[in-house]
């Protein structure tokens, strides 16, 4: 392929990327304006017109928010690649540092702190003025920032050392290094379900046993049903941040644990949270969580070895802006190019992935239903939707694309039929 015509498919799916994506917010946007002034009738009597109401312009403001963050990605994407900006921080690491390691993990550091930088005030602006207005942030700047700290340190000691460790085997594995790198990166993988929930997590949120006696015994009882073990049964301070309630299992092994956030047991009775914890064992004992990993490896190979043969195409590099050095290794660059175009060539396959995790929440719910009460899960799920404004009337070809969970009024509808 040559490097203009490489450049127009990059173009051509940029921008088809970007209608389909203005296309779509509009959609959802004309659906759940037309819907805003009656509540759905799954929902009658359940949740207020004032609750749907604000559901409806929640969502709509975070749609419209989400479209402007996908135009200023674009341009961010055409200023490093076609504008010619990663060809500037290349020329200007390279005079610094010279060739090898040193250059390269300086051209990655200045592209990730351009990059979060640029997302820096949008970051900002979703917690203290889209999620404020909405009644649901409760973060304080000083702790918003603390976070980003932690999150920039981690994100330097442990995705810095990933980079360096690809870089070697790049450079010393031969034509088959996409493959060891991809034997490093699911160990890498595994090693987090592992070390999250006892040393990452903990740095962010406070978790304590939980401490209520009968709901503890409802839920050992639930878990002795099912066959799920954990290592404890923890509360989480999701208050300090946000006013959003969820539930979670997380680890491998013998450092299974089950979270509750504090909001989730304020909200629920004991009867409705056994039965959001049998939906979420569910995707446990029918291996969801494996088949997921599963897929992330094998899609992760692919990318991999797609990387393998890109990195020694020129075309693959000036095709965006890019000239590749003829005396020194463009493995760095190679790897944010590949991080960068992703997205663009892979966003419309997006309701295949959307596709295969609805069908998982179907299952999970049809799992709880068989070991709690179903009437115990809707009323559950009735008080979440409300209690996050999840919008109930999303635009169907939306959803399909975006939505990891089925729309509330076919959830609910099969719940009720169970």
């Amino acid at each position: 392929m040559s490097s203009s015509a490489f450049t127009v498919l990059f173009v051509v799916f940029l921008l088809a990327s970007l209608v389909v994506r203005i296309w779509l917010a509009s959609r959802h946007i004309r659906h759940i304006l037309a819907h805003r002034d009656a509540v759905p009738t799954q929902f009658a009597g359940r949740i207020p017109l004032e609750a749907h109401q604000k559901a409806a312009a929640y969502t709509i403001a975070k749609t419209k928010f989400s479209l402007c963050i996908h135009l200023l990605n674009a341009a961010v994407l055409i200023g490093f690649t076609l504008l010619g900006g990663l060809q500037w921080l290349s020329v200007q690491a390279l005079d610094i540092f010279g060739p090898g390691y040193r250059y390269q993990l300086a051209l990655i550091l200045a592209f990730a702190i351009i990059s979060g930088v640029v997302e820096l005030p949008f970051d900002y602006y979703r917690q203290f003025v889209l999620e404020t207005r909405f009644g649901f942030n409760r973060m304080t700047p000083a702790l918003f920032f603390t976070d980003l700290i932690k999150s920039t340190i981690l994100s330097l000691t442990i995705g810095l050392g990933l980079v360096w460790v690809a870089l070697i085997l790049m450079a010393q594995s031969g034509d088959l290094w996409w493959l060891y790198a991809w034997v490093v990166w699911c160990a890498f993988q595994l090693l987090m379900l592992v070390l999250f929930p006892l040393f990452i997590a903990p740095l962010f949120n406070k978790f304590k046993p939980l401490e209520d006696d009968s709901l503890r015994a409802r839920i050992e009882n639930l878990m002795k049903r099912v066959g799920f073990s954990a290592s404890g049964l923890f509360v989480m301070d999701g208050s300090r941040r946000s006013a959003h309630g969820n539930a979670y299992f997380s680890g491998f092994g013998a450092a299974k644990r089950i979270v509750f956030f504090d909001t989730l047991l304020e909200r629920l009775a004991p009867h409705e949270i056994e039965a959001v914890l049998a939906h979420e064992l569910g995707h446990f004992k029918l291996k969801h969580i494996v088949k997921r990993v599963a897929v992330m490896f094998g899609v992760s190979l692919a990318f991999l070895a797609l990387l393998g043969y890109l990195k020694n195409q020129i075309w693959f590099y000036t095709g965006l802006g890019v000239e590749p050095m003829l005396d020194a290794s463009n493995d760095a660059m190679a790897l944010i190019l590949f991080a960068l175009i992703l997205p663009v060539f892979s966003f419309l396959f997006s309701p295949l992935t959307s596709l295969g995790s609805r069908k998982h929440e179907f299952e999970a719910d049809a799992f709880a239903a068989q070991h709690t009460n179903s009437q115990d899960l809707v009323s559950a799920l009735v008080k979440l939707y409300e209690d996050n404004a999840s919008t109930l009337t999303p635009d169907p070809l939306h959803s399909a694309f975006y939505d990891s969970h089925p729309p509330a009024s076919v959830r609910i509808d099969r719940l009720l039929a169970s």
